[in-house]
Order: C-alpha cells, then structure tokens, then sequence
C-alpha cells in the first residue's frame, strides 16, 4: 500500500512539473493554462510556485497528460523549437479552424488538437 502510495505521488508530482515546464516553453498566463486545465488562475499560480500538484484522480490530470502529449509531439515536429511551436500555436490553422492556443481551452479544441498533431507525426 504505501509503495502505491509512493508511486501515486511521484507521478502527481512528475505531470504537475511536466505542465508548468510546458506552460513556461509556450508563455501561457495562468490564465489561460487554468482555462485549459479547468483550474482557477489562483490554482495555476500555487501550481507553477510547488505549492499545488495535480491529483491523478482529477480531470486536471488527465488535461494534463493531454497538453504534454500535444507538447511532445510539436515538439517532435518543430525541432524542439519553442519559437515554432508558440508560432504555430498562435496561428490560424485552416485545418482546424482556428488558433490552436484558442482551441486548446475546451476539452474538445485540446483532444482535437492532439489528435490533428499526432496525426500529422504519423505522416512525417
């Protein structure tokens, strides 16, 4: 028991330092990675300072995962390019209909993102 403990925690703490280090590389305020996450920008603001860590329980982890899978794979495409990757991210994509840093506030824009992401990897 106290090893599943032990492991719960380390992952809780490796995704909440995974998605602050994602949210630095990309400059979101705490505003919009609270939007993304379902989180209060007062939340976000403990979060970045170590103060808060994401519970694998909670839909903000499982948001998490999804905003560091989407990292990871233009981070793939782009080169580990944080330049790129802001550009891409604040630019119109017909593809999807709109800028991808907008679209990522909905549970919906994010998974759609991802996908659209990982799909392109796949062709690479």
């Amino acid at each position: 028991m106290a090893l599943q403990l032990a492991r719960t925690s380390d992952q809780n703490r490796v995704i909440s330092e995974a998605v602050v280090r994602v949210a630095a590389c990309w400059r979101l305020t705490n505003d919009q990675l609270g939007a993304i996450l379902g989180l209060s920008p007062a939340t976000v603001s403990r979060l970045r300072s170590g103060g808060y860590q994401l519970d694998r329980s909670s839909k903000a982890f499982e948001l998490a995962q999804y905003l560091v899978r989407l990292f990871r794979g233009l981070d793939a495409l782009m080169g580990s390019n944080d330049e790129a990757s802001v550009s891409w991210l604040k630019a119109t994509n017909l593809d999807l209909a709109g800028r991808p840093i907008d679209l990522i506030r909905t549970v919906k824009g994010l998974n759609e993102v991802t996908d659209y992401v990982d799909d392109f990897r796949a062709q690479v």
